[in-house]
């Protein structure tokens, strides 16, 4: 039985980020296949990266979990740093010597990891990388190259300008993308990846209960109708935007919709009776809200991932989500399921049709739920996984940089 091994910077069952579910739902499920380890830290918090787990080894689900160290916390001055070399970049300047203190000043920085990797490569056939944009992943995949599979999860953001990115894009045996459009952006940005072989595989979709839209109504004090907004509340997924896009609409047009917004803030959320933020609540809420919401929304103008998305459609409930984002308007245009928009008044424009047209919204939610049907089920997915995996001492290694 091959090993494999998967290094992502956080691993638990309490956590509940997209990137982390994904890594748990893939590691689960290849461990019916394969001996499966993860090499990860024993932080729970990404903004400070403070040990929190105990044990160096644990099993979880069949999965055994190598935790390390973090030996320094996120650098109280990362924020400015992060600024200051964004403009650099912005102004066509690049320095290595300056990417490698973002990632240690970012974290999470745990060099015993890499030592531990160093020293066990010949123990691994397979060492798969989730994400690209971490000390993990920038010092880890270089040492075990031969035998890596990257999981970028790329989408446009400063790092993906990085001169130490494009290096380490040039290295793995293989890439796994979560969309055609990510394979685009990396093949579009760094030619010289193109022979290096890929595989498109999205993530599966579990819904973990039976949701009940009436229950969170109840629970909750929710007696109208309502769009969705689920995830972290913060600037870089654009929710001031949303929030102002909403009040505006509730201004010039009539109805008694509101915006409900789940999530952990790290930004303000308007106080004004049409905006009813819950803050974080348990995941099974959660899937009870998007049972109940006219549409989920993601204006986000960056994504890689769209789990939340997804998961809506899942539940033949509509999205309406930032044209920017070429992931989120991929899936739109691809399922017929959802409305994308390039500014305020074509938000306006696409809230009223769903809430006018019933005929076409009811077609927007049975479109919704055969995409997923059709393109994301866990079996497929994992026989994909394998495949590669199975095939990857067959594929060609690159021999300059």
């Amino acid at each position: 039985m091959k090993r494999i091994a998967i290094v992502h910077q956080r691993y638990g069952a309490e956590l509940t980020g997209s990137a982390e579910q994904y890594t748990r739902q893939i590691a689960e499920r290849l461990a019916n296949l394969y001996e499966v380890e993860i090499l990860t830290t024993k932080a729970v918090d990404d903004t400070t990266w403070k040990d929190w787990y105990a044990r160096d080894t644990e099993t979880i689900r069949g999965v055994t979990v190598r935790r390390f160290s973090v030996e320094q916390l996120r650098a109280k001055d990362f924020a400015s740093f992060r600024s200051s070399y964004v403009q650099e970049l912005s102004a066509g300047q690049r320095s290595r010597a300056k990417e490698r203190i973002w990632l240690e000043k970012q974290g999470p920085y745990a060099p015993d990891c890499i030592r531990y990797l160093r020293r066990h490569r010949n123990a691994y056939d397979v060492i798969l990388f989730i994400g690209y944009d971490t000390y993990l992943a920038a010092e880890g995949l270089p040492e075990v190259s031969e035998k890596a599979i990257l999981i970028p999860a790329a989408k446009e953001e400063p790092m993906l300008h990085f001169s130490l990115t494009e290096s380490l894009f040039l290295r793995p045996r293989a890439f796994v993308f979560l969309t055609d459009e990510e394979r685009r952006l990396v093949r579009r940005l760094y030619p010289k990846t193109e022979p290096i072989p890929c595989a498109v595989m999205g993530t599966g979709v579990d819904i973990p209960c039976t949701p009940n839209q009436t229950l969170f109504r109840r629970q909750y004090g929710v007696d109208f109708p309502y769009l969705l907004y689920a995830g972290r509340v913060d600037e870089d997924k654009d929710c001031p935007m949303l929030f102002r896009y909403f009040l505006e609409y509730k201004k010039r047009c009539e109805g008694d919709l509101k915006l409900v917004v789940l999530g952990k803030q790290n930004c303000p959320v308007p106080k004004d009776p049409d905006i009813v933020s819950l803050g974080f609540v348990p995941e099974e809420d959660k899937f009870h809200a998007i049972a109940g919401a006219k549409a989920l929304v993601f204006p986000s103008r960056t994504a890689a991932k769209a789990r939340a998305l997804l998961e809506s459609m899942a539940l033949s409930v509509p999205v309406l989500v930032n044209g920017a984002c070429d992931v989120l308007r991929g899936h739109c245009l691809k399922s017929n399921a959802g409305l994308f928009y390039a500014n305020y008044f074509e938000f306006e424009g696409a809230v009223q049709f769903l809430l006018h047209h019933p005929v076409e919204y009811m077609q927007l939610c049975s479109n919704a739920r055969a995409y997923v049907l059709e393109n994301y089920d866990w079996g497929r997915i994992i026989r994909q996984f394998s495949a590669l995996i199975e095939s990857l001492h067959t594929l060609p290694m690159r021999t300059s940089l």
